[in-house]
């Protein structure tokens, strides 16, 4: 599975090289001296057990435009980093392109696709201008839970402190073919 991680952060880097060590094809989206670590070196990984693993991800990059169709897209940044980054996601993007998010609070998206009084609902405190709503379409989202606790230790280390479990679901809880894959895959 092709698979962009953008924010290859503690969380976002955890995620990144877990799936590419399980044999994904995995860019990386990261800044700094944490993405030249990367590209020289992998993405190193500690485990909680204390074990190290080295990703190679098939690319690390800072910039968007480099990367193609992606079938997912990881958004692991902080939510009000999500805005700056969300028009630049079209060319990562193709007819089945899913984007899993994983920010801290409740998402833009929160009411999508429910019934209801809530029907319609958009919370403008989280897109004021509909900027994200416009380049990150509701149907293609993902929702997650992340519960590892993770941190970067150094540029290109990452240490789990505990945890790898993501739940993930389609924003109005339905069972579908795309959640069962990526699930699957996580």
């Amino acid at each position: 599975m092709r698979i962009c991680v953008v924010g290859a952060g503690a969380i976002g880097g955890m995620l990144g090289a877990r799936l590419a060590l399980a044999g994904n094809t995995v860019s990386l989206v990261a800044r700094g001296a944490h993405l030249q670590a990367i590209r020289s070196d992998g993405l190193a990984l500690i485990d909680d057990a204390g074990v190290q693993h080295v990703a190679r991800p098939a690319c690390a990059t800072d910039t968007l435009a480099e990367l193609g169709p992606q079938d997912v897209v990881v958004l692991a940044m902080k939510a009000h980093q999500v805005a700056d980054v969300a028009a630049q996601l079209t060319p990562l993007l193709e007819s089945g392109t899913r984007i899993v998010t994983m920010q801290n609070g409740i998402p833009w998206w929160y009411f999508h696709g429910l019934t209801g009084p809530w029907h319609g609902t958009a919370l403008h405190s989280l897109d004021p201008d509909g900027s994200i709503a416009r380049h990150v379409p509701a149907e293609r989202i993902i929702g997650s839970v992340v519960y590892p606790a993770c941190e970067v230790i150094r540029p290109g280390v990452i240490r789990v402190i505990e945890g790898n479990r993501f739940s993930l679901g389609e924003p109005d809880g339905s069972d579908t073919p795309s959640i069962r894959a990526i699930s699957a895959v996580f």
